[in-house]
C-alpha cells in the first residue's frame, strides 16, 4: 500500500514538472496545474507515511500558488508542510513555516485564518518553547483585537499571562494580566475583573513588590461591584495579612475555595506566598497545667469554687 503510494506521488511530482515546461507553443508555465499536481503528489506522501516528500511536495505547491499570485492557497500550502514537519517531530521549523503562512494570511486579507494558524503554531511550541508560544499568543491577540474580536484576543492573553507565571516572569505577567482585565472591564465581564485583580495581587506579591499589589486593589474599587464582593474582602484580608507579616493569615486566605480553584498556575502561586521574613505564627493557646499535690488553691480558684454550686 505505501509503495504503491509512493509511486502515486511521484507520478503527480513529474506531472507539475511537465506544467512547468514552457516550449515554442507554451510561452508561460501553467502553475496552477502544477500547484494542484504538487497538491496530489503531497496527499499520497503522506497517506505513505513519507513526511519529508511531503513536506518538499508542499512546498513545491507553495511556491507555484505564489507565482499565480493566489496568496491563500500559498499560505494554506506553508501550513501544510509545517504540519509535516510537525508528524517528523521538527516543531521549530514547523512553526517557522506556519507563521510564514500567517503573514500571508493576514497580507491576503484574512485574518482569523491568519490567528487560528498562530494559535495553532503556539500550541504546537508550548511544551517545547514557552517563551516562543508565548510570543504566538500575544501575536493572535493583536491580530483578534485589531478585528475588535476581544473575546477571542482576551482568551488568547490569558493563555500568554499563564506561561508567564508558569515561567516566573513576573514582570511581563503583571502588564498582560494588566491587559486581560483592561479588555474584560471594555466587555463588561466585571466577575472576571475581580479575578484578574486576584491574579494580579499574586503576581505582585511574588515580586515582592507590596505597593503594587496595594494599588492593584485600591484601582479595582472602581470597577462596579468589586467593593464589597468576596474577592475584595479576601484581597483586603491578604494584604493585611502580608503587610503584618502574619503568614497563618495568608495562608489561610489563599487556602480559601475562592483562591484554591482559580486557573491552577495561579492557585500554585497562591499556596507558595511567603510573606517576608518567613512570618509569624500564631501561638497556640497554652494548656493548663495540672497543680502540683499540695499547693493551695489561688484566690480566684477559691472564689469560683465559692460559688460553683450557685447562688442560692
Amino acid at each position: 500500500m505505501a509503495a504503491q503510494k509512493i509511486n502515486e506521488g511521484l507520478e503527480h511530482l513529474a506531472k507539475a514538472e511537465k506544467y512547468l515546461k514552457t516550449g515554442f507553443l507554451k510561452w508561460k508555465p501553467d502553475y496552477d496545474s502544477a500547484a494542484s499536481e504538487y497538491g496530489k503528489a503531497a496527499v499520497a506522501f503522506k497517506n505513505a507515511k513519507q513526511f519529508e516528500q511531503a513536506k518538499d511536495a508542499c512546498l513545491r505547491e507553495a511556491v507555484a500558488h505564489e507565482n499565480n499570485r493566489a496568496l491563500f492557497h500559498a499560505a494554506k500550502a506553508y501550513e501544510q508542510a509545517g504540519m509535516m514537519l510537525k508528524e517528523m517531530q521538527k516543531l521549530p521549523e514547523a512553526v517557522q513555516l506556519i507563521e510564514k503562512a500567517s503573514m500571508m494570511y493576514l497580507e491576503n486579507g484574512t485574518p482569523d485564518t491568519a490567528a487560528m494558524a498562530l494559535e495553532r503554531a503556539g500550541k504546537l511550541i508550548e511544551n517545547v518553547d514557552p517563551e516562543k508560544a508565548v510570543q504566538l499568543y500575544q501575536q493572535t491577540a493583536n491580530v483578534f483585537e485589531n478585528e475588535e474580536r476581544l473575546r477571542q484576543a482576551v482568551e488568547l492573553l490569558g493563555k500568554a499571562s499563564r506561561l508567564l507565571v508558569r515561567g516566573r516572569r513576573f514582570d511581563e505577567a503583571a502588564l498582560s494580566i494588566q491587559k486581560e482585565k483592561n479588555i474584560y472591564k471594555e466587555i463588561e465581564n466585571y466577575p472576571t475583573c475581580y479575578k484578574k485583580t486576584i491574579a494580579q495581587v499574586l503576581v505582585h506579591l511574588h515580586r515582592n513588590d507590596y505597593v503594587a499589589a496595594e494599588r492593584c486593589v485600591r484601582e479595582s474599587y472602581s470597577i462596579p461591584g468589586f467593593n464589597g464582593s468576596e474577592d475584595c474582602a479576601a484581597l483586603e484580608q491578604l494584604l493585611e495579612g502580608y503587610d503584618q507579616q502574619d503568614q497563618d493569615q495568608v495562608s489561610d486566605v489563599c487556602n480559601s475555595p475562592l483562591f484554591k480553584y482559580m486557573d491552577n498556575d495561579y492557585a500554585k502561586l497562591g499556596l507558595s506566598l511567603v510573606v517576608p521574613g518567613g512570618g509569624i505564627k500564631k501561638k497556640s493557646p497554652a494548656t493548663p497545667q495540672a497543680k502540683p499535690d499540695g499547693v493551695t488553691a489561688t484566690a480566684a480558684d477559691e472564689e469560683e469554687d465559692e460559688y460553683s454550686g450557685g447562688l442560692c
